[in-house]
């Protein structure tokens, strides 16, 4: 395993982290005795097997329904210093609600300290109020932080880039989770402010948001050879010395030997993922055209400013990597969250496209008739049926 400096934290942080959504029983907290004995059993051979390759990181959330509760059997069995735990905590309007919820993490986490305290979801600038007013959520954490409950405290965040930015411009916060890779380059001006402020930068699920890259369209695994498109996302984040560990959300513990086994490029990632991005970029450049995919932000608004909240940037998004990868399954799984996810995946998907006239917020756009028409065929290619996230379908 490699590790690498986390921001600030100064923690040495291996270069994947153990992820705590994908293993747990239910997305709701359960009696202990509802869980089944053999998702327990593949929960602890999970962290068992996680330990024993390096990847000392284990995270998980108080959304993540049974996950802590399930954790706090198997991490006290470790010596404390030989693990890195995080959870993480949504902030609340009600500083005593956010307590009450991080008195619950650590009830079933069973541990007297959690290495790194996440606010969880600062996805507005509502949510970011709630945190940094005086005498808010972040005051409350930092007086656990004195007290030896929490070591360090950052955020998570599936928020606009502007409203990420301007939390990361606090200078509060040690380190971030948030979104980017091959897919989604859209919060870079992010990565570069978190590392100007010396903060850690966690990647959130770059391999299934990121691509659903554990069943790749035929397109993008042929494009990718030698490596798999898991391999390849992996070299291509951690060739940026800005990043600094990426969320595994394993459900099992072999899910973790593709991704071991890409270590063996680790040293020369960026020689060795270069070939292979010059390859997709020409494949999808051969499908839509360079101008347009080098460009087709410039001038493009954010979800709050489009009438009806179409979320055009991410609408577009999708349809580059779909049109030009076949990436087809990923961008259904996440186009049809839109209008289902509420600040976790903002906005609105393009069916009442016909309702509303973009033209005037589309004014800034070098491509604005093109636009129109790839909201359109997006929707055709793309709409399936109204999606929830994960957390409320159990």
């Amino acid at each position: 395993m490699y590790y690498r400096r986390f921001g600030r934290t100064n923690l040495q942080i291996p270069v994947f982290s153990c992820g705590g959504m994908r293993y747990q029983h239910a997305w709701k907290d359960v009696p202990p005795e509802d869980v089944p004995a053999a998702n327990q059993e593949n929960l602890e051979a999970c962290i068992r097997r996680s330990v024993e390759l390096g990847i000392n990181h284990i995270e998980t959330a108080r959304g993540y329904g049974s996950s802590e509760m399930q954790l706090g059997k198997i991490l006290p069995q470790f010596p404390r210093d030989e693990i890195i735990v995080q959870t993480k905590v949504a902030p609340n309007k009600d500083v005593k609600v956010f307590l009450e919820n991080f008195e619950k993490s650590m009830a079933y986490l069973k541990l007297d300290h959690v290495d790194l305290f996440s606010l969880h979801g600062i996805n507005t600038d509502e949510i970011l109020d709630w945190a940094i007013t005086p005498g808010g959520c972040l005051d409350a954490a930092k007086k656990l932080q004195q007290q030896g409950r929490v070591k360090h405290i950052g955020f998570s965040t599936h928020g606009l880039t502007r409203t990420i930015t301007k939390t990361i411009e606090t200078d509060a916060f040690d380190y971030v989770n948030l979104h980017w890779y091959y897919v989604n380059d859209l919060n870079w001006s992010c990565v570069e402010a978190a590392t100007k402020h010396d903060m850690g930068v966690f990647i959130i699920s770059p391999n299934d948001k990121g691509g659903k890259l554990y069943e790749p369209s035929a397109k993008l695994a042929d494009l990718c050879e030698p490596l798999s498109p898991m391999a390849f996302n992996n070299l291509y984040c951690l060739s940026r010395p800005h990043i600094h560990t990426l969320s595994l959300g394993v459900a099992r513990p072999s899910d973790f030997d593709e991704h071991v086994n890409s270590l063996e490029h680790y040293e020369r990632a960026a020689a060795v993922m270069r070939p292979i991005h010059h390859r997709l970029d020409a494949a999808i450049i051969a499908t839509i055209g360079e101008d347009f995919y080098r460009n087709w932000m410039d001038g493009l608004p954010e979800w709050i400013d489009v009438p009806g909240h179409i979320n055009i940037q991410e609408i577009v998004r999708l349809w580059v990597y779909a049109k030009g990868l076949d990436l087809i399954a990923w961008g259904k799984m996440r186009y049809n969250l839109l209008g289902n996810a509420e600040h976790w995946f903002p906005g609105e998907n393009a069916l009442k496209l016909s309702e509303f006239d973009l033209r005037p917020c589309l004014a800034k756009s070098p491509y604005a008739d093109r636009i129109l028409e790839v909201l359109a065929e997006a929707h055709t290619m793309l709409y399936d049926k109204p999606v929830e996230r994960l957390s409320k379908t159990d």
